[in-house]
């Protein structure tokens, strides 16, 4: 193999190659990257056996294709490499022995290779349907949910966010038990057999990292035990993960005993400064009751201080409620919306607080209550 390419050219798509590599994998072929060099163009390709990444560069973007093959090499060593070469030719050269030279007019670097029959056969291969989403959905759909998701390893079904399509519909659902995210997006087409999957956070947040911004379509092809996504020059692998997720749907009702309409913005800031006055210890706790059309947020550190904001809401009927709930996921949950206005459902001081944007349904966040009054 032999081949010169731009530096810049060359780096952006090592920086999509090097995701689909751990740091802490102990099985040293799955912290390379592999090289495919053939006449059509340069493949890189990862894995960790959990996610896989392959990015394509066109022969209309090399300078120069001398020799065509395949090498395995260090991720690590040859993006750090690639990155602190100036934005100049670099060579890449196969030689005897398992070894790449890697040169630019004044720096020279030799790195070891290792055996391309021992890196894994990825297995990218694309499905008959694919469902086929706008990228900025997409990202919306894991902006609005994944922070919701558990991170407690204990149950593995929770760690990552449900992907349910009916017909034309797809819900996307995350919870760590104590709240709950929910997005709902129409499709552009009827699925013929019904999808539910499990696709570990961590690994939507990775492709979250390499999806640009723009209107383009995102191909999404869903099997038994994996997920594939492709878009732009790249095709991105996540396993699933096995088990039944929790049917969410009866925890979110239908009637509520009080609603009210709050800026999003004021609600948002208030909230901000109240948690100032909070500890994890004791779960990030704030009060919130009303009088009228008038709340009252408030918290307190007994040995510190405390704190009062004060806000206008509309109400849709002369019911009043005292609530406890965590800063820290009332905050999250707020984040997730992208409009003027919230309005917080309840049904008394023990059931969950639902928040809604008044002019769509599409997003729901759930907070369970904290118990003090």
């Amino acid at each position: 193999m032999k081949f010169e390419i731009k530096q810049n050219i060359l780096m952006e798509h090592l920086n999509y190659a090097i995701k689909g590599i751990s740091n802490k994998n102990l099985i040293p072929i799955l912290n390379c990257i592999k090289f495919e060099l053939n006449d059509d163009g340069l493949y890189l390709m990862s894995t960790d056996n959990e996610i896989a990444i392959k990015t394509f560069i066109d022969k209309s973007e090399i300078k120069n294709i001398e020799k065509c093959g395949s090498i395995v090499i260090s991720g690590k060593y040859i993006y750090d490499i690639i990155r602190k070469l100036p934005n100049e030719i670099v060579t890449i050269e196969e030689l005897v022995d398992s070894k790449i030279s890697i040169f630019t007019k004044n720096s020279s670097f030799n790195l070891n290779c290792n055996l391309v029959s021992d890196f894994p056969d990825l297995k990218l291969e694309e499905g008959n349907n694919p469902i086929n989403l706008k990228k900025t959905i997409l990202k919306n759909i894991i902006n609005q949910t994944s922070f919701a998701t558990s991170t407690q390893e204990s149950r593995p079904v929770l760690t990552g966010i449900n992907f349910k399509i009916t017909d034309d519909l797809l819900e996307c659902t995350a919870t760590d038990s104590y709240r709950l995210a929910k997005k709902t997006i129409k499709l552009n087409k009827k699925i013929k057999d019904d999808i539910n999957i499990i696709i570990p956070t961590k690994n939507l947040l990775e492709l979250l990292k390499i999806i640009k911004e723009d209107e383009e379509d995102i191909e999404i092809h869903i099997f038994s035990n994996k997920v594939i996504f492709k878009f732009d020059t790249i095709v991105m692998m996540s396993k699933l993960i096995n088990g039944s997720y929790p049917d969410t749907s009866k925890l979110i009702p239908n009637d509520f005993s009080l609603k009210m309409k709050v800026s999003l913005n004021s609600f948002f800031n208030s909230i901000d400064r109240a948690s100032l006055l909070t500890n994890e210890s004791d779960k990030n706790t704030i009060k919130l009751e009303n009088h009228g059309n008038e709340i009252i947020i408030s918290s307190n550190i007994p040995e510190i201080g405390n704190v009062e904001e004060k806000l206008n809401v509309e109400k849709n009927n002369e019911e009043e409620i005292k609530i406890a709930f965590s800063s820290k996921y009332m905050i999250d949950a707020l984040k997730s919306f992208n409009c003027d206005e919230v309005e917080l459902s309840f049904n008394g001081e023990i059931k969950p607080i639902i928040l809604t944007n008044p002019e769509s349904d599409d997003l729901i966040q759930l907070i369970l209550p904290i118990r003090t009054y």
